[in-house]
């Protein structure tokens, strides 16, 4: 019986994580400093936070800074709504992003003012053209935890609402969407990574054949 210690984490992950982390006291210190010194010190972390970032090889430098610079107040997870409807033959209704031709459930970042069920509605519509109404949360799940790729300077909370057609039909977004299409567990198309997997959506089929599970979460 091998008596090695347990191999530790791959060192990319250990410098994203890190520097998560640097990049939201940097933040969060540049919200509640009025001291122009530590202003100017936590300007500073904030960018080497982005250089850590830039040793991931996955962007540059300048759109680092620029992404960290936009965040404002106490850092927190961004939230994530995701919509599943659900046909009488247990097909899924998916849309082909068009940012990098692959399948999802209609979804995106929720919109300030909206409730989360009033993004996921407004989310599914202009994704699918199919208006909806929601039936329940499915789950809240950490992006990471859950092993989406491509691994993201910052933490998003990913809520997955199970959804009813309520009849009203309209053109999808061209912006966003190339085309959609209902697809079954045994059928899927390839899936937009970063955005969902297959693990979710056989969650999703779960809580449509029985709608008493509980809401899941972590």
């Amino acid at each position: 019986m091998s008596l090695e210690p347990e191999p530790l984490e791959n060192s990319s992950e250990v410098v994203r994580l890190a520097a998560m982390r640097i990049a939201a006291l940097a933040e969060n210190g540049l919200t509640f400093s009025t001291n122009r010194f530590d202003l100017d010190r936590y300007k500073k972390l904030r960018d080497i936070a982005a250089e850590m970032f830039t040793l991931l090889g996955e962007r540059s430098l300048d759109e680092l800074k620029m992404d960290l610079g936009t965040m404002v107040g106490y850092v927190t997870p961004k939230v994530e709504v995701r919509g599943a409807l659900v046909d009488d033959q247990d097909r899924l209704l998916m849309m082909r992003e068009a940012a990098d031709g692959r399948w999802s459930l209609p979804g995106g970042f929720a919109d300030p003012l909206d409730t989360p069920s009033e993004a996921v509605v407004r989310e599914v519509l202009e994704e699918t053209g199919y208006g909806v109404e929601v039936m329940g949360l499915v789950g809240c799940w950490d992006r990471d935890r859950r092993g989406h790729v491509p691994k993201l300077p910052n933490s998003i909370y990913k809520l997955f609402f199970l959804c009813r057609a309520t009849g009203a039909r309209q053109a999808p977004d061209e912006l966003e969407t190339l085309e959609i299409g209902w697809f079954g567990i045994n059928e899927l198309p390839e899936l937009s990574a970063g955005r969902v997997n297959r693990w979710e959506i056989e969650r999703v089929l779960a809580h449509h054949r029985d709608p008493s599970l509980p809401t899941e979460f972590d």
